[in-house]
């Protein structure tokens, strides 16, 4: 079983030449490079340049890289698409998604591109249509929250768990898993808080993400910790996939370890907990 650590996202502004310098010496899993929301109009065409230089250098070491581009319907989406194709990140993340035919769209421009799709899943259109979305290209491999914009077009509250949010990153998850995708926490905008953000990181955890967007490097050892499995919880992982090999327990669907039943689902569930976890133990040497 292959996977790929995606505990902590970083969000760094492209227009930042020093943000991207130090976005390589950071313990991040995955870097996205923003020419987005992080980037003011007059300096668009600067981010693009800078992470296209960045990012066609290979300058990120074993990070998994992800260019943000403009909405295409925007004046800079286009060019972005070119730039961010033509410096093959591992993959590009692309806004404003509302239904079937935004990834469609998606898909298009990147028919030049050797890397991944990945998408906002930002507005109540998107979530109502998650499932189509999350079936619909041949490239995706990833969902993110934006759950800022989200919060604002529901006009709703940030609160501290995120009440209004449940029922909107439930379903993004459901229509992750049930077509095999990545999906990924929004951003927690209260940097100072830390009991706050591993409270959150936490509740993200239990709801099924992989890991969790970030926007400032102080974030980033937390977020690893809450989405790492637990040396006990591996531990175990490991001995339940030992007890499903020994002869007299092949074949079995369940099965009796230090008197407590184990069926089938917990070996996946276990198999699951070790690959993450030798995945770490690798980005991290």
């Amino acid at each position: 079983m292959t996977i790929r650590p995606r505990r902590s996202v970083l969000y760094m502004p492209g227009s930042n030449a020093r943000a991207l310098e130090k976005a390589a010496t950071l313990p991040a899993d995955a870097l996205i490079l923003d020419l987005e929301d992080a980037v003011a109009p007059e300096a668009k065409e600067l981010a693009r340049t800078q992470v296209y230089a960045a990012v066609k250098d290979r300058r990120f070491g074993k990070r998994e890289v992800i260019i943000r581009v403009n909405g295409l319907d925007t004046p800079w989406g286009h060019d972005d698409m070119i730039a961010a194709a033509a410096a093959a990140p591992d993959a590009i993340l692309v806004p404003k998604i509302n239904d079937v035919a935004d990834v469609a769209h998606a898909e298009q421009h990147m028919e030049a591109a050797p890397c991944a799709l990945w998408l906002m899943m930002e507005a109540p259109r998107a979530i109502f249509n998650a499932n189509a979305i999350a079936g619909a290209g041949g490239r995706l491999a990833c969902l993110v929250m934006g759950t800022n914009d989200l919060v604002k077009e529901m006009r709703a509250q940030h609160t501290p768990r995120r009440e209004a949010l449940l029922s909107s990153l439930t379903l993004a998850v459901l229509a992750a898993r049930a077509h095999g995708l990545c999906v990924i926490d929004g951003v927690f905008n209260e940097i100072a808080d830390s009991a706050g953000f591993e409270a959150v990181c936490k509740q993200g955890r239990a709801l099924g993400f992989d890991g969790k967007t970030l926007i400032h490097p102080s974030q980033v050892e937390a977020c690893n910790s809450v989405f790492s499995p637990d040396p006990v919880e591996v531990t175990r992982a490991r001995a339940i996939l030992a007890a499903f090999e020994l002869p007299e327990n092949k074949g079995k669907g369940a099965i009796s370890l230090d008197g407590r039943m184990v069926e089938l689902l917990h070996a996946e569930i276990a198999k699951q907990t070790v690959a993450l976890a030798d995945a770490i133990a690798a980005l991290e040497r």
